[in-house]
C-alpha cells in the first residue's frame, strides 16, 4: 500500500535532535497520522469507559468475570503458534533504550529484551526520539557507546547471541505533547508504535524475527481489540503478512485480571502470552478499591510478596489461562541491583531472587523477567532446571487452579499491616524517584533496587490509601497528611546532608517532594501521578 503524503498540519513542536530526520520521516509520519485519524477517537472512548468502570466499583467495591463473554471463556480455541524467535521466553531483561542499555541488554545473555518506552522511560523527545534511532541503529548493527566516565566501551556480540526485542510502548493514557495532527497531540502510545513499527518491520523480518510488542496498562478486552485492529491496520500498510505482529500483553490492573481469556482472544491471531506484573498491579488495587474500607487496605508494598493469597491466585490463574489457549506465561520482575561493594548484601538477594525465580518455574511460568544482566544467570538456571532442552512449559495445563472471583481482591487475607517504616519508605522512594523521572531517567536504581515509574504510583497510592482509609501505625500515630509531610521534610533534609548543597541545588528535589505530596495528599486521586509529573518535564 502507497503511504500518503504526509499531512500539510502535522507539527512537530520540539528543539530538533542530532539525526533526528532518521526517525521522523515524512513517511513515518504520514503513517502516524493515519493511525492517529484512525484510531485516536476509539482511544478516547475507551478512557471514558475506564472512568465508568471504576465508578462502578466504587458504588459496587466488588469485580467478576465478565457475563457478556461467557461464551468466550466456554469455547475451544487457541492463539496463534509462536514464531520460532519468541518461542523460547525463560529470561528477559527489562529496560530503556538509551544507546548503552541497547547494547548491554542485547548481549545480556538473555533471551528476550523488553525495549521499554513506557515505565523504565521518563518521555522526554530526546528519550522518544534517539531510543528509536538507537533500535534502528542496533538492528542495522552501526551501534557502539564508549562512557564517557570510565572509557569503557561497548559493542554487539555475534546476531546469534543477541536478545530478541519486544518492544513497550507507552500505556494509552498519556499524550505526546511534542507531535500533533489535524490540532491535537497524537497519543504517546501510537508514536512509540508508529515510529518504531514504520521503520523496523520489514528489517526485523529480514533479520529472521518480527515486530513483537508487549501491551501496558490495559484495562479491558475492548482495549485489546482497539490495539489488534491496530496491528491489521499496520500489517495492511506496510505491506507484509498478517499475524507477523506478536503481543504480549501486561496483566498488570486488577480489572485486566478479570478478562485474561478474552484479551487473548481479541488478539489470538497476534498474541503472544500474558506477563503478571506486581508494581502496578498493586497500583490499579487501590485505584480501584481506594474507597472500598479497610480490608480493601495494602499493607508496605514490600509484605506484598508474590505468595500472598491474592497475588497467588492472580498469577496460577493466568498461567492456567495462558498455556490453555496455546500462550506464554511470563512472570515478575525481579528488580534486585547488584552491589559493587557488598557481597552479603549481594548473597542475601542473590538466594531470594533464586527461590523467587524457582516458584515461577516451578508454577509453570515459561519465562520471567530480570533488571539486571547479573541476575540473568540466577534466573536462567531456575528454568533450566524446570524445562531443560523444552522452549516452554505450555503443556502444563494447571488445570488444578481453580480461582474465584472474590479471591482476586481478597486482600485482607494477607496477615500484614500498614507501618510507620512503609511510610517513610514511600516516602524515599517516591521523592528520590520522581526527581530522577523529572530530569529525564525512567530507570532508577534506589537502595539497590531497579525502579520504575509503577515504584512511584504504588508509593504515592498507598499514602493516599493510608491517610484516607485513617490507617493507625503500630507505633500509634494516624496517617494523616500532616504527618506524611513531617516525613517528606525530613527525607528532603536528609537528601540534602547526603549529597550536598550544589548537587541539591542542581536537581529537582524540591519539585518531586511538592509533587509526590500533591498526587499523595489531594483530595481528586489523579489516576496516573505521570499526567501531572509530564506537565513539569523538560524535554
Amino acid at each position: 500500500m502507497s503511504a500518503p503524503a504526509p499531512s500539510p498540519l502535522a507539527i512537530v513542536d520540539a528543539e530538533p535532535l542530532p539525526r533526528q530526520d532518521e526517525v521522523l520521516t515524512d513517511a513515518a509520519l504520514a503513517f502516524v497520522a493515519e493511525l492517529h485519524r484512525n484510531f485516536t477517537a476509539r482511544r478516547d472512548e475507551l478512557l471514558t469507559r475506564r472512568q465508568d468502570r471504576r465508578a462502578e466499583i466504587a458504588r459496587t467495591s466488588t469485580l467478576d468475570f465478565r457475563p457478556e463473554t461467557a461464551e468466550i471463556r466456554a469455547a475451544d480455541w487457541k492463539v496463534a503458534p509462536a514464531p520460532a524467535a519468541l518461542n523460547d521466553r525463560r529470561v528477559e531483561i527489562t529496560g530503556p533504550t538509551d544507546r548503552k542499555m541497547t547494547i548491554n541488554a542485547l548481549n545480556s545473555g538473555a533471551k528476550v529484551w523488553l525495549a521499554d518506552f513506557e515505565d523504565a522511560s521518563a518521555p522526554t523527545w530526546e528519550n522518544v526520539v534517539l531510543g528509536q534511532l538507537n533500535l534502528i541503529d542496533a538492528y542495522e548493527r552501526r551501534i557502539d557507546f564508549t562512557d564517557a566516565k570510565s572509557g569503557k566501551s561497548y559493542a554487539l556480540k555475534d546476531a546469534d547471541q543477541l536478545a530478541t526485542v519486544v518492544m513497550r510502548p507507552r500505556g494509552w493514557h498519556l499524550e505526546e505533547r511534542h507531535l500533533q495532527f489535524d490540532g491535537r497531540p497524537v497519543p504517546g502510545a501510537l508514536v512509540d508504535f508508529g515510529l518504531y513499527f514504520f521503520h523496523n518491520a520489514q528489517r526485523l523480518i529480514d533479520l529472521g524475527k518480527g515486530p513483537y510488542f508487549y501491551l501496558p496498562k490495559t484495562e479491558s478486552y475492548l482495549e485489546a481489540r482497539l490495539w489488534n485492529d491496530i496491528f491489521v491496520f499496520a500489517q495492511d500498510y506496510v505491506g507484509i503478512p498478517q499475524g507477523t505482529v506478536r503481543a504480549t500483553v501486561l496483566i498488570e490492573t486488577i480489572t485486566a485480571a478479570y478478562e485474561m481469556e478474552e484479551i487473548l482472544f481479541e488478539l489470538k491471531d497476534h498474541a503472544a502470552g500474558l506477563n503478571a506484573g506486581r508494581w502496578d498491579y498493586l497500583f490499579s488495587i487501590v485505584k480501584n478499591f481506594r474507597d472500598g474500607g479497610a480490608k480493601f487496605v495494602l499493607p508496605d508494598r514490600n509484605a506484598v510478596t508474590m505468595t500472598a493469597p491474592f497475588m497467588r491466585a492472580y498469577t496460577e490463574l493466568l498461567v492456567r489461562t495462558c498455556h490453555k489457549r496455546g500462550a506464554h506465561a511470563i512472570g515478575g520482575m525481579a528488580a534486585f541491583i547488584p552491589s559493587r561493594r557488598d557481597a552479603e548484601v549481594n548473597k542475601v538477594a542473590f538466594e531470594k531472587v533464586k527461590a523467587d525465580k524457582d516458584r515461577e518455574a516451578g508454577d509453570g511460568f515459561d519465562g520471567s523477567w530480570v533488571a539486571h544482566p547479573d541476575l540473568v544467570p540466577i534466573a536462567m538456571a531456575s528454568f533450566d532446571a524446570v524445562l531443560g532442552d523444552k522452549p516452554n512449559q505450555k503443556d502444563r495445563l494447571r488445570e488444578d487452579v481453580s480461582v474465584a472471583p472474590g479471591d482476586l481482591i481478597a486482600i485482607d487475607s494477607l496477615d500484614a499491616r500498614p507501618t510507620y517504616a512503609g511510610l517513610v519508605s514511600a516516602v524515599q522512594v517516591g521523592i528520590r524517584y520522581i526527581e530522577a523521572w523529572l530530569r529525564g531517567l525512567g530507570a532508577v536504581a534506589i537502595f539497590n533496587l531497579m525502579e520504575d515509574a509503577a515504584t512511584a504510583e504504588i508509593s504515592r497510592s498507598q499514602i493516599w490509601q493510608w491517610i484516607n482509609a485513617g490507617v493507625v501505625f503500630e507505633s500509634g500515630e494516624n496517617a494523616t497528611a500532616e504527618l506524611a509531610r513531617k516525613v517528606a521534610a525530613e527525607e528532603l533534609a536528609a537528601i540534602r546532608a547526603e549529597i550536598g548543597e550544589e548537587a541539591f541545588a542542581a536537581g529537582k528535589w524540591q519539585q518531586a517532594h511538592d509533587l509526590l505530596l500533591k498526587v499523595s495528599l489531594d483530595a481528586d486521586y489523579a489516576d496516573f501521578l505521570t499526567l501531572p509529573a509530564y506537565d513539569q518535564l523538560v524535554g
